[in-house]
């Protein structure tokens, strides 16, 4: 019996590959739990057309983040904040400089994605380490503007 799988399985093969199996293990086990599918032309045809889907929305995903990265790096960001004696009132945080980017630049980024490890409370150019995602990270200049 040809399968197809649909996942990793031990010992037998990777997802997307196609294996000759006995009859039983085949139907009882491996398609019984969800781990392959009978590998008909059909199944096969849609399986390749599934991965040239997600092979192109990666693609495209990474050209997004890509550009992000140009813009993020070639620009720099510029908060205000009130004037203290010394330094700004408040902190400027990670969610701080997401609401930004957003408003600005119309970036969308988690706050949790930007690298901070305090919250900075200084007047000034600040350098921030950004990650986008799929291994991109870019380096986001940051300028704190005290105004009365």
């Amino acid at each position: 019996m040809r399968v197809l799988l649909i996942k990793d399985v031990k010992s037998l093969g990777k997802a997307g590959e196609i294996k000759e199996v006995k009859d039983g293990y085949g139907q009882n086990f491996l398609i019984n739990k969800g781990l392959a599918k009978l590998a008909t032309p059909e199944v096969v045809k849609g399986w390749e057309e599934q991965k040239a889907k997600d092979k192109a929305k990666l693609e495209a995903e990474l050209k997004r983040l890509n550009d992000y990265k140009e813009k993020i790096e070639k620009e720099t960001l510029k908060i205000e904040r009130e004037q203290a004696p010394v330094g700004i009132k408040g902190s400027v945080t990670n969610t701080n400089i997401a609401d930004e980017l957003n408003s600005q630049w119309s970036i969308d980024i988690d706050k949790k994605s930007i690298s901070l490890k305090k919250a900075i409370k200084s007047e000034g150019l600040h350098d921030i380490d950004i990650k986008l995602g799929h291994g991109i990270h870019a380096t986001l200049k940051v300028n704190i503007v005290g105004v009365k």
